[in-house]
């Protein structure tokens, strides 16, 4: 896989009388490398979710395109929705294999990389939400995506259990990198996990501006390292003071 490549001119949505459309994003134009962590950060309802579903291939209405690299073949798109989407009815091992035709050895090491190797025969209900979650991380990352779309997939758990989740998931994708563009209106969690920020604009969407963490890995578990960037950032980049 070489870079993704995003363009999309226009994305609209009709209203409730069809008579005149929504813009939801403008003249989006995005480039990610190989194997980088990217994190979206943008307003509650400034169209990110909307730009997952079209990269996932689940929105093919809008004017644009969108490249994953000159592979001959499809490339394969993991996604992370805000809901764990667990089937209620399959053991936490048979989701995630729904999803992927993963090798025992790969699904026993993400289970054990994610916390989670002894809760395999466990079915969602007897799951925290934290653990559901890290269930549906595992399930996208068994597939070995090219492209991995995370959309706030630590939203409503609480902070221990969210830090935890997050250096889980820096963890894996440590150990598999891969590119992962991940979705987030909190700036300490896009700090915490992202190589670059990409900060964005609504109605309609566009990019404000792209800024790189400069901060290393090995410091980000130092809450006054992460606070310090992010006040530095109001103040190199005061346009970005109203998403937040």
């Amino acid at each position: 896989m070489n870079n993704l490549t995003i363009n999309i001119s226009d994305k609209s949505y009709p209203n409730s009388t069809n008579k005149t459309s929504k813009q939801v994003i403008k003249d989006l134009q995005l480039n990610l490398v190989n194997n980088e962590f990217v994190c979206l950060v943008g307003s509650s309802g400034c169209g990110k979710t909307t730009l997952l579903n079209i990269l996932a291939g689940l929105d093919t209405k809008f004017s644009g395109n969108i490249s994953l690299g000159n592979s001959q073949t499809a490339p394969k798109v993991g996604y992370v929705f805000q809901n764990p989407r667990l089937l209620p009815w399959r053991t936490v091992r048979e989701n995630i294999e729904l999803a992927s035709e993963a090798k025992i050895t790969t699904l026993e090491f993400l289970l054990e990389s994610m916390g989670l190797a002894t809760e395999k025969d466990t079915f969602p209900a007897h799951l925290s939400l934290g653990m559901s979650r890290r269930v549906a991380i595992i399930r996208a990352f068994a597939m070995d995506p090219d492209l991995l779309l995370m959309d706030e997939p630590f939203v409503s758990l609480d902070p221990p259990t969210a830090r935890q989740a997050q250096q889980l998931l820096i963890d894996l994708w440590s150990k598999r990198p891969h590119k992962i563009l991940f979705v987030t209106h909190d700036l300490r969690e896009a700090i915490t996990l992202a190589d670059h920020l990409i900060f964005l604009h609504s109605n309609p969407m566009s990019v404000i501006t792209e800024i790189p963490v400069s901060i290393p890995r090995k410091e980000r578990l130092e809450a006054a390292k992460i606070e310090q960037f992010r006040q530095q950032l109001f103040i190199d980049y005061p346009e970005i003071t109203a998403l937040l």
